[in-house]
């Protein structure tokens, strides 16, 4: 395979000093690659470096051809317009000056051989759900998704060598993930794209796994990927438990060398001791006893240090992927408790005829596991912040069942950043001793010293767990949990580990999100779509 993107001993840090990558060799070849890894690992630094935003410190990045480049957070002006987003407003200005008879020579050379330019950023904008987004709006009234599909559109114009793409499906609803795929699909180049996203994941061509500051490539889409890394983990944690075994042996034989040394130089002792033999013999027997016996304990004690060096060894290629492992009792509610009331849902002035009928009224009884999808800017945040009481709603009623109400927003700013970990957790559960909050976090992965740390120091992955730790530690235990697309933002293993806090949690919770895997995954019971034309809804979606 011909290589586009080559990294050559790539080691990259942050002018604090922290490392991010050392010395990291890989490649891209022309073909579509995910590149997945822990947060903090390094992937979107890796993309920027590609893009060239970035420069390494040491070693090199060759990439051939062009590069385009989709950050997770557009750089937006709010006073840009989607023609300055897709970067066509230039040849679009000069092209209405000719239009107007402004036959200049620096309009003609503006324009190019772009004539159609319109047309082809008005088929793109279509293309990807955008249709009824004017190239002269203004980017301070798209949302995000919108901004987001319009910053992919931008790119699909230029049709690059290399597509670089981070996290592309994050604040996407499902209509806009599914033309998003449509276009990954479509892509005939070098796509690079960093996601925890399966559905993208299982498009792609190849898995590029960043893990513990190496690149190792996989042929085949993310199931390939996991089911080759179970094997090879399976195969490693055998090598180790055979490694432990011979560790154990040879420490074993060195004691019974120890132990035969000792017998023999009682023996030795005893003979002198009765004057059986000459003196010279018992000397010359001694010292070839020694001597023996130094050689067999030294071939045992290199015997057991190599045994110990393939145990270190095989403990390396087991990954550290820890599982959070909680129970959470005092979260249970009864299965015929009423856990929330909502009355006064007001329908749209013309529902959608089409579909199921719009509740005026949503009741939650027991443990219900919740899912609340919809489109972009349909209000699914707005109807959370109703429900914990932090917003209101015009006619709309909010009556509380259980005693324990939490909320995890987007932006995960529940914790107080200048404190530790402990302390937030303590701020959430004050009557709690320091022992029980501790060996709570030990459930969440901070074990000891991490426990401690500055919460404004984490990064995103212990950021989740520290603040989803704080609110199911609380007391009162949550009884009733709200989650606003909880799993934006996080590497597969802290969607997994959200994914398994959630199967010990015994309360009733209402997610909102576009990851249909995610939410299968946590045994989603009840659907509810938000909808402005068809206003809330039940069903699951299509």
């Amino acid at each position: 395979m011909s290589y586009a993107v080559v990294l050559s001993g790539v080691s990259f840090h942050w002018p604090d000093g922290t490392p991010v990558l050392t010395g990291l060799d890989g490649a891209f070849g022309a073909c579509r690659t995910g590149l997945i890894g822990r947060n903090g690992s390094g992937k979107s630094t890796l993309l920027r470096l590609i893009a060239g935003e970035l420069r390494p410190q040491e070693g090199a990045v060759t990439v051939s051809g062009t590069v385009g480049y989709l950050p997770q957070t557009l750089p937006l002006g709010t006073a840009r317009t989607v023609a300055d987003l897709l970067g066509i407003a230039e040849t679009r200005a000069a092209l209405h000056a000719i239009e107007r008879g402004e036959a200049t020579e620096a309009n003609f050379a503006a324009v190019g051989d772009d004539w159609d330019v319109e047309e082809r950023s008005r088929a793109e904008l279509d293309r990807l759900g955008l249709d009824h987004v004017d190239l002269d709006r203004t980017v301070a009234t798209l949302s995000g998704g919108e901004a987001m599909m319009v910053g992919l559109a931008a790119l699909l114009l230029r049709r690059p060598d290399v597509l670089l793409l981070d996290e592309p499906t994050n604040n996407l609803d499902l209509d806009a993930r599914r033309r998003l795929y449509e276009a990954v699909d479509a892509w005939s180049g070098v796509l690079v794209v960093v996601s925890h996203d399966r559905a993208l994941l299982e498009r792609v061509d190849e898995i590029a796994d960043l893990y513990d500051g190496r690149l190792r490539t996989y042929g085949g889409n993310l199931s390939f990927y996991e089911e080759t890394l179970a094997a090879e983990q399976e195969a490693a944690e055998r090598t180790v438990r055979t490694a432990e075994s011979e560790v154990r042996r040879q420490r074993r034989d060195l004691m019974e060398a120890h132990l035969k040394l000792a017998r023999r130089a009682r023996q030795g002792r005893r003979a002198a001791a009765s004057g059986s033999e000459p003196k010279i013999v018992l000397g010359a027997r001694k010292r070839a006893a020694q001597e023996s016996a130094g050689k067999h304990r030294i071939l045992h004690e290199e015997r057991l240090r190599e045994a110990r060096e393939r145990l270190a060894e095989a403990e390396e290629a087991v990954r550290d992927d820890d599982e959070i492992r909680i129970e959470l009792p005092r979260t249970r509610v009864p299965a015929g408790r009423t856990v929330l009331t909502v009355t006064g849902l007001t329908p749209p002035a013309e529902p959608d005829q089409e579909g199921p009928p719009p509740l005026r009224e949503l009741i939650v009884k027991g443990p219900e596991r919740i899912a609340l999808t919809g489109p972009n800017g349909s209000g699914k945040t707005t109807l959370l912040r109703a429900l914990v009481g932090e917003r209101d709603l015009p006619g709309v009623r909010v009556k509380v069942g259980v005693e324990g109400v939490r909320y995890l927003p987007q932006r995960l700013d529940v914790l107080d950043e200048a404190r530790s970990i402990v302390d937030n957790v303590r701020s959430f559960a004050p009557n709690a001793t320091e022992n029980e909050i501790r060996a709570g976090l030990a459930r969440f992965l901070f074990r000891g010293s991490r426990a401690d740390q500055i919460a404004g120091g984490l990064s995103g992955g212990e950021r989740f767990r520290a603040a989803l730790a704080a609110l199911l530690l609380a007391d009162p235990a949550p009884q009733l949990l709200l989650l606003d697309e909880p799993t934006n933002n996080l590497d597969m293993a802290s969607v997994r580990q959200l994914a398994e806090a959630l199967d010990a949690y015994q309360g009733a919770f209402v997610v909102a999100s576009h990851d249909l895997p995610f939410l299968a995954e946590i045994g989603v019971t009840r659907w509810l779509r938000i909808d402005r034309s068809a206003g809330l809804t039940e069903g699951a979606p299509q």
